[in-house]
């Protein structure tokens, strides 16, 4: 696994903290955010699925959207994605084009599956894998802290 950080964990904290807010506000607990190399929060999103009545609006894909539009490229590319779950699919492939160029998760997508046992709305596909289908490296780092994560669902 590539090298994980105590800066790592800490936003990787603050992620599962937007995770409970995104609760709170009778949307489904995810959180993400995007960090520079020092630490430094630039964004934040939460799941909007509910509130916003958007099958897209995923954390990582509300994040990088708004990231897009206030980041270049070059930015981006020196970011991180932080999220309290690993991001499906569709989110990968959003960090993939975003030029992100590393993502740190929680929770893998078989944990949150067990979770939701039969009402278990994921794609069974690594994010780690759809990045690795991309012409450019992308780091993904997880699972980690799923002890912490889960918490937020089991509440």
């Amino acid at each position: 696994m590539p090298t994980v950080t105590d800066l790592d964990l800490r936003l990787l904290r603050a992620a599962i903290a937007l995770s409970v807010r995104a609760r709170e506000r009778g949307n489904e607990p995810y959180g993400a955010l995007l960090g520079d190399a020092e630490g430094n929060v630039l964004l934040e999103a939460q799941n909007t699925q509910v509130t916003d009545r958007d099958c897209t609006g995923h954390a990582e894909l509300n994040l990088l959207r708004e990231a897009s539009r206030r980041f270049d490229v070059d930015t981006l590319a020196r970011c991180t994605v932080y999220a309290n779950g690993e991001p499906c699919p569709m989110c990968a492939g959003a960090i993939y084009w975003s030029g992100v160029r590393r993502v740190v998760f929680a929770l893998s997508v078989q944990s949150m599956a067990h979770l939701a046992s039969d009402a278990a709305d994921e794609i069974d596909l690594r994010c780690a894998e759809v990045l690795a289908h991309g012409g450019r490296a992308v780091e993904v780092c997880g699972p980690l802290l799923e002890d912490e994560a889960r918490r937020v669902f089991l509440t």
